[in-house]
């Protein structure tokens, strides 16, 4: 066979029909994707700066075990984070297990019984409901007596500003601002938007602790939430800025003292940041976030591709085709259960890892209805990796993000396209 893409694509599964209307929608994505590469070229100059002024070395990528006492390399890592972001501090490490354990360090160290958390943004994420209160759960913030205030974003997807004037009182202590759009179809937040929406806040009340959930959002714009006055950004390093070779872990960046306290929180009073070892992780943690820019860069081609591909089909979704990116997520709403699956089945043949299993839906602890996700990653969960998960629950939409190359996320949007046409959800023509 002769040795082109197209029959490359082939013999992947890609059909001659999709294969043509991919390539179609691809001729009209080439400025775009070249302001993001721009994008990528000043954040990787960014990331190599903040290498070099904190001096990181060779002994850097080395490990400690035990108390982890010293660790020069945990703590320089710690300097260079603090650096990219324009923060004071910052705490990164392996013993933050997840996203959702990053931001429930983060409210349960700088929030105390008698204190109010808002969230001037709407429903945050699923599996922080439960660190809430807002779905009964052990250990929860309502249960030390943290009282949870809500404005929704109006039906325009803009700031309730004076709602959000009214629900802030002497009790509120932190405002929570998710700049992603988790599984809603509202838009995700520039940051620009998070800056106007948090000095709007500080000229209310200047002394309240303004969060940002930063998950999906790193490296995608030029600055970070912490630029535009956040006291904290919080994410995971299993996500953009771990560049996919982060196998586990979570940062905190910002103000010295909120960061101080979730050290405190996540090791023990009186030892906060002193303690903590590393292990085998820093080699990973560094390159990473070397590549992340790139890898960031990658995905976020990906779904500007997924959005082309499947408004064209006359599927909403969220950002539509031509809007600008503040994160790397897709959304895809199919109305019904079986886009949603299938699309997770073509995301899951794509993977170089256990691309034989099928996906299907389950619940998952932190979720109030089934969940279906699509990953063969090599780090289990990695959602920098291309992936797809979604709620089987009305409106029946997907969540596309990932791709740790280009190639790869343009493989599995192929991928998904063509079983959503072997299905019969959609036709080409």
């Amino acid at each position: 066979m002769e040795q082109t893409i197209e029959n490359m694509y082939k013999q992947m599964g890609i059909s001659d029909e999709v294969f043509e209307f991919c390539e179609e929608i691809l001729k009209g994505l080439s400025n775009r994707f070249l302001e993001i590469d721009k994008t990528a070229e000043y954040n990787q100059m960014k990331v190599i700066k903040a290498m070099q002024d904190c001096k990181v070395s060779e002994a850097c990528l080395l490990g400690t075990t035990g108390y982890g006492y010293n660790d020069l390399g945990r703590e320089t890592l710690e300097a260079v984070y603090a650096s990219i972001f324009h923060t004071e501090d910052a705490l990164v490490r392996p013993q933050i297990t997840c996203g959702t354990h990053a931001l429930a360090l983060a409210l349960m160290s700088n929030l105390r019984p008698g204190d109010e958390l808002l969230s001037p943004v709407g429903k945050p994420y699923d599996t922080l409901e439960e660190v809430i209160g807002i779905r009964p759960s052990k250990g929860s913030l309502k249960e030390y007596g943290i009282t949870y205030s809500q404005v929704d974003l109006l039906a325009d997807g803009s700031f309730d500003y004076e709602n959000i004037k009214k629900a802030i009182n002497e009790k509120t202590k932190l405002v929570t601002i998710q700049r992603s759009k988790g599984y809603q179809t509202r838009p995700t937040l520039s940051v620009e938007r998070i800056g106007d929406l948090i000095s709007f806040i500080k000229n209310i009340k200047p002394d309240v602790i303004c969060m940002v959930d930063n998950c999906y959002g790193e490296f995608v714009e030029k600055v970070e939430p912490s630029d535009v006055g956040a006291d904290m950004v919080v994410g995971s390093l299993i996500k953009n800025p771990g560049g996919g070779l982060a196998p586990i872990g979570g940062y905190i960046a910002g103000k010295k003292e909120c960061v101080e306290n979730a050290a405190y929180r996540l090791t023990s009073p009186g030892l906060g940041k002193e303690v903590g070892a590393s292990l085998g992780v820093l080699r990973d943690f560094y390159h990473g976030l070397f590549l992340a820019p790139t890898v960031t860069a990658g995905a976020l081609k990906g779904a500007i591709f997924a959005a082309n591909i499947y408004e064209k089909l006359g599927f909403h979704v969220v950002p539509n085709g031509k809007e600008s990116r503040h994160d790397i997520i897709q959304a895809v709403e199919f109305g019904k259960p079986e886009g949603v699956i299938a699309f997770c089945k073509g995301i899951q043949a794509a993977a170089p890892v256990d691309s034989f299993v099928t996906p299907e839906p389950w619940d998952m602890p932190g979720y109030d209805s089934p969940v279906i996700m699509a990953a063969g990653a090599f780090v289990s969960g990695s959602s920098i990796e291309l992936s797809a998960d979604g709620p089987i629950k009305p409106p029946y939409a997907v969540y596309f993000q990932g791709g740790l190359t280009y190639e790869h996320a343009k493989f599995g949007i192929m991928k998904t396209l063509q079983e959503i046409v072997n299905t019969g959800i959609a036709k080409l023509s």
